[in-house]
C-alpha cells in the first residue's frame, strides 16, 4: 500500500517507517525537521517537510494514499505551553482525518496515548478504577495532551460515521527504544529491585518501540471496520516481580484488582490487540537492562 507516516522522525515514527518499508509498503515520510537536500540514501523512503496544522499541507500529502499512520504530535504536555500542545495536536489530527475523508483513504491509524484516562498528567491527582487498565476503563482527562488525544479518538469515530474511512487508534504505554531504556526505565527497575517500587498510575507499563511498530503495521494492514481502540504494552511490568502485591502496597483496597495473566504482569492489558490484531510482543526491558536496572554490556546509553 501507499502509506503516509506523519511524525516520521520521532521515536515511534522512525520505528514504524522501518517496519512498514520492510514489509514492502510504499512509504512517504513527513515531519517538521529540515530535509537533507542531498542525494537520497539507498532504500530510504522519500521525505517531505510539512506542518500539518496547515490544512493545505495535510491535504497535499494525504492525496493518493491508501493508508495514513498519524504519529505527529507534541509527545507530552509538560515542556511546551499548554495551548500550544492542545492546538498543535488536535488541529493536526483534524486536518489529517479530514483529508482522509475527502480523498477516500481507506485506513487511518491514529497514534493516541495511554494518558487518555487522565491519571498520568492530572493536575488534581486521582487513582485508577481498576488494574489492569484496559479499553473499558473510564476516561476523565484534565491536561491538554490527554484531552487532545481523546478528542482525536472522537474525531476518528465521527469520521467513520460520515465516510467509508476505517480507523484504529493505538494507545501505547511509555515507549522505549535502544537508546532510552537505561535513562527512562533503569531507575524504575532499580527501585523495584531494591524493594521500593516507584509510585505508579499505570502499573509500571511500558512498550518497546520496535514491538509497537509491529502493532502499527498490523493496524495499517487490518480490515477492521469502524473505529477500534487498542492499548499496546509489554506483557510484564518494569522491574516488578509481583504486580498485585506492589499495587496493593500503594493503593490498598481503594482500587479493584482483576485477572492478571502472570505474576509480573503489566498494569495495562493489551489482550484486545493480541486478540483482534494478532499482535505479539517479542522484546522487553531484560533485553536492555540487568535485573538491578543497569545497561547490559554493549547496550547504548541515552545521552
Amino acid at each position: 500500500m501507499r502509506v503516509l507516516v506523519t511524525g516520521a522522525r520521532g521515536k515511534v515514527g522512525r520505528a514504524a517507517v522501518a517496519e512498514l518499508a520492510a514489509a514492502g509498503h510504499d512509504v512517504l515520510c513527513t515531519d517538521l525537521g529540515a530535509p537533507t537536500y542531498e542525494r537520497a540514501e539507498p532504500d530510504m523512503p522519500p521525505y517531505v517537510r510539512a506542518d500539518l496544522t496547515d490544512a493545505g499541507a495535510a491535504f497535499q500529502l494525504v492525496r493518493g494514499m491508501d493508508a495514513v499512520l498519524h504519529c505527529a504530535a507534541i509527545p507530552e504536555p509538560t515542556q511546551d505551553i499548554a495551548h500550544a500542545v492542545f492546538a498543535n495536536n488536535l488541529l493536526a489530527a483534524f486536518n489529517v482525518i479530514e483529508a482522509c475523508v475527502r480523498f477516500g483513504v481507506s485506513r487511518l491509524v491514529n497514534l493516541s496515548s495511554e494518558t487518555v484516562p487522565g491519571m498520568i498528567f492530572a493536575e488534581r491527582p486521582f487513582e485508577p478504577s481498576y488494574f489492569p487498565i484496559d479499553e473499558e476503563h473510564p476516561v476523565q482527562p484534565q491536561d491538554p495532551y490527554a484531552l487532545g488525544k481523546l478528542f482525536g479518538e472522537q474525531l476518528c469515530t465521527a469520521a467513520t460515521q460520515r465516510s467509508d474511512l476505517c480507523c484504529v487508534s493505538i494507545r501505547p504505554t511509555w515507549v522505549q527504544d535502544a537508546g532510552s531504556y537505561a535513562r527512562n526505565l533503569g531507575p524504575m527497575v532499580a527501585a523495584a529491585f531494591a524493594g521500593a517500587p516507584e509510585p505508579t498510575v499505570n502499573g509500571w507499563s511500558y512498550i518497546d518501540a520496535y514491538d509497537l511498530a509491529i502493532a502499527l503495521r498490523l493496524a495499517v494492514e487490518s480490515d477492521l471496520p469502524g473505529h477500534e481502540v487498542f492499548y499496546i504494552c509489554s506483557p510484564d511490568a518494569a522491574g516488578v516481580s509481583d504486580t498485585v502485591a506492589a499495587l496493593r502496597a500503594q493503593y490498598g483496597d481503594r482500587v479493584q484488582y482483576r485477572d492478571f495473566a502472570r505474576p509480573d504482569a503489566s498494569g495495562t492489558s493489551a489482550a484486545k490487540a493480541q486478540r483482534m490484531l494478532g499482535w505479539q510482543p517479542t522484546r522487553g526491558w531484560r533485553d536492555y537492562l540487568t535485573e538491578d536496572g543497569q545497561p547490559l554490556p554493549g547496550q547504548q546509553r541515552d545521552q
